[in-house]
């Protein structure tokens, strides 16, 4: 990452396929001078290489990075191009000038719709999985999951299974789905009129919270980790009343010069929910 200026929010956000966010570069967690940072699959093992700040480890060998960058304007646009032209993604190898290790074979990922997210999910999970190596307080759930047909790289098909057996598991779905829609609905605490909570972080936030890291991505997927952003929401007017954009409109006000205390910016979202 490049030098930013001290004025100027940024951050690079490290998701894995857990949607944990397993590391941050920038402004509150590494600071805004210039350096490189590696990013280190599950398999890697070794020491730091010279010239790198900190080595951040993914669980899994697929994983996203998100970047933020602060506008501070129409006219600042420029110096925020600039900003990104700065940002680098490159193989260790190409970092330490040395040949490049043997390509990986190449994944035959498969196509899915929507609906194959419902009873038919076990298949693609199971391909998943692969790619997720589990971690040792983990090895006693996986093996659990084994007894049901939840195994990395294994074929599941759920046409099948005898209808009793679909039925059952159609029910499960269901009735799974209730109830991290509940914890989505009703994690967070009313302050003002707010809903305040945390529901999205590292595997130590979640700490075996399985509903609440399901509910965290059913509300937000992606979502930053309190110590980065908080994510206050409102559903209900000053009288209690559900916000419903179609019977009234509505006013936020600020006492004078009483706005969001932020390190670097705040926001109002509105979302059809």
């Amino acid at each position: 990452v490049p030098k930013v200026e001290k004025k100027r929010y940024y951050d690079v956000q490290l998701v894995d396929m857990y949607t944990f966010n397993y590391g941050y570069i920038g402004s509150r967690a590494t600071g805004n001078d210039a350096g490189c940072y590696a990013v280190a699959g599950p398999n890697w093992k070794g020491d730091t290489p010279a010239g790198i700040k900190k080595v951040f480890h993914s669980e899994t060998q697929f994983g996203l990075a998100g970047y933020r960058t602060q506008l501070f304007g129409p006219s600042d646009m420029p110096n925020v191009v600039k900003i990104q032209a700065g940002y680098k993604v490159q193989p260790l190898s190409q970092f330490l000038k040395q040949p490049a290790p043997p390509a990986p074979p190449a994944i035959d990922f498969p196509s899915f719709t929507k609906d194959d997210m419902k009873t038919p999910f076990v298949k693609y999970l199971n391909f998943i999985l692969q790619f997720c190596p589990p971690v040792e307080e983990e090895k006693a759930l996986r093996a659990k999951f084994a007894t049901i047909g939840i195994e990395a790289g294994k074929p599941f098909d759920f046409e099948k299974l005898s209808e009793a057996h679909k039925a059952e598991m159609a029910l499960a779905i269901k009735e799974g789905y209730d109830v991290i829609e509940h914890e989505r609905n009703n994690f967070a605490k009313l302050v003002n009129g707010w809903l305040i909570g945390s529901i999205l972080g590292d595997r130590a936030f979640f700490n075996g919270n399985y509903l609440l890291r399901a509910a965290g991505a059913l509300a937000g997927i992606y979502g930053n980790s309190a110590e980065e952003a908080v994510y206050p929401l409102a559903k209900e007017d000053a009288d209690g009343l559900p916000l419903d954009g179609s019977k009234a409109s509505y006013t936020l006000t600020f006492a004078k010069d009483q706005y969001p205390p932020v390190n670097a910016f705040w926001s109002v979202t509105m979302y059809d929910g």
